[in-house]
């Protein structure tokens, strides 16, 4: 259509309250309230980068001073705790590059794919303690990562800071055991199953298959198709892993046995019935037993027996738990993961000092959710970690020998992990299965 002689196309024009697109002026910034001129601004954000340095430059410098301890450089930290990893670990590496579990050592007792932690350092060009550590360094860094992502997607720092902080108050038995590893593929599954539960299942497959204690981070997985697509992917790569060990190596499964005998480890809670024990005359001992110092004597198996109906009754309450719960959040399963593992640890006839990096790990990840309830939890598990530092390396010989300040600090460990789990199943609980009021 023809246009009249001196006509011009209108011009648009921003209202006279906004900026014309890529027109920003300091009058009209000015002149805009606060919010507005903070949603203009279009530099790089400070902020968040302010939020990964802190809790990078906390973990780089607590893994500086725990390398330091694990190498004995510090002179509060003379205790040699790497036997495991230069002989244990390196000798069954050894006999698995053969294709061979080890059948006869009862101190083997782990699942199969924890194999391939065994062999991972024999294959890098150092030796095998430091390729060891740089495995245990390059999985820490993996979590703190992890957290710090979930944190920029809409989560909180807190999580990473506890991570970086933490891990430390733990000594040098953190980088010399692989439980490290183990808790890496666990907060990936955790994090990844609330978008990806397939991922999120498969990786606490893996977990399990790793120490069996990652499967518990499926049991607060919501009901319906993503319960059932993490369940299934956690034991289809289960299944997997478990067939390719079988057809590939000899006694993949010969740990069950061995985990069958152990008795009452001295650092449990089924432990502290026998210190008080021998204040009257008690005529048990502490000795290596099954991989472990543990005791041997009148009523062990008796306690032994009735740790494991705690377990049960752990296990009870948690699919109790399950069945009445009626609200879930985004940080459910981050809780619920925790809590099962705090109940079965305290109910274990076995609490390494490396069991504490898995609580902290578990910890983490609901402290990197905004709407967790285990705020308290965590630092009664940072509080509890401390202690088994004490407990373990410095006061461990206390223990054996039943001297009083080894066992005054081995109760205050266990009082506080026993609490944490009390605390943690209460606040799961109110908050899923309580009715709100009004």
């Amino acid at each position: 259509m023809r246009q009249p002689h001196g006509y011009q196309p209108p011009c648009w024009r921003a209202p006279v309250h906004l900026p014309s697109p890529g027109e920003v002026s300091i009058s009209t910034l000015l002149s805009l309230p606060q919010a507005q001129r903070t949603g203009l601004r279009t530099g790089p954000r400070s902020g968040p980068r302010r939020a990964w340095a802190g809790p990078v430059a906390a973990w780089t410098a607590g893994r500086a001073l725990l390398l330091a301890a694990v190498l004995g450089l510090l002179p509060f930290a003379r205790q040699d705790v790497s036997s495991d990893v230069k002989v244990i670990y390196q000798g069954w590496a050894q006999l698995l590059a053969t294709g061979t579990f080890p059948l006869d050592d009862v101190t083997w007792q782990y699942p199969p794919l924890a194999a391939l932690v065994m062999l991972v350092p024999s294959w890098l060009p150092w030796s095998y303690f430091t390729g060891f550590l740089v495995l245990v360094a390059v999985c820490d860094a993996l979590v703190l990562g992890l957290l710090l992502r979930a944190a920029r997607r809409g989560g909180r720092s807190a999580g990473a800071w506890l991570w970086a902080a933490a891990v430390p108050l733990l000594g040098p038995t953190a980088y010399c055991r692989f439980d490290l590893v183990v808790t890496a593929v666990a907060v990936a599954g955790l994090l990844a199953a609330g978008g990806r539960p397939r991922l999120g299942g498969a990786l606490a497959g893996l977990g399990a298959l790793l120490k069996v204690w990652p499967a518990l981070t499926l049991l607060g997985t919501p009901r319906g198709p993503r319960t059932r697509d993490a369940w299934t992917a956690a034991a289809v790569s289960g299944l997997a892993v478990c067939f390719c060990c079988a057809v590939t190596m000899v006694g993949g499964f010969s740990f069950l046995g061995f985990q069958e005998d152990r008795g009452v480890e001295v650092e449990s809670l089924g432990a502290l019935p026998f210190y008080a024990a021998h204040l009257f005359g008690w005529g048990g001992r502490a000795e290596m037993h099954y991989g472990s110092t543990e005791f041997l004597g009148t009523g062990v198996r008796a306690v032994g027996l009735l740790i494991l109906a705690c377990t049960l009754a752990a296990f009870g309450w948690l699919l109790l738990w399950r069945v009445r719960a009626r609200r879930w959040t985004p940080a459910t399963p981050f809780d619920a993961a925790l809590a099962a593992l705090l109940l079965f640890t305290v109910t274990s006839r076995v609490i390494s000092p490396q069991y504490l990096v898995w609580l902290i790990g578990a910890a983490a990840v609901c402290l990197a959710s905004a709407g967790t309830t285990q705020r308290p939890t965590a630092w009664l598990i940072a509080a509890a970690t401390l202690c088994t530092y004490l407990e373990f390396p410095l006061l461990f010989g206390q223990l054996a020998e039943f001297r009083p300040l080894g066992v005054l600090v081995l109760c205050t460990r266990n009082l506080l992990l026993a609490t944490a789990a009390t605390v943690s199943c209460r606040r799961l609980w109110r908050a899923t299965v309580h009715q709100k009021s009004g």
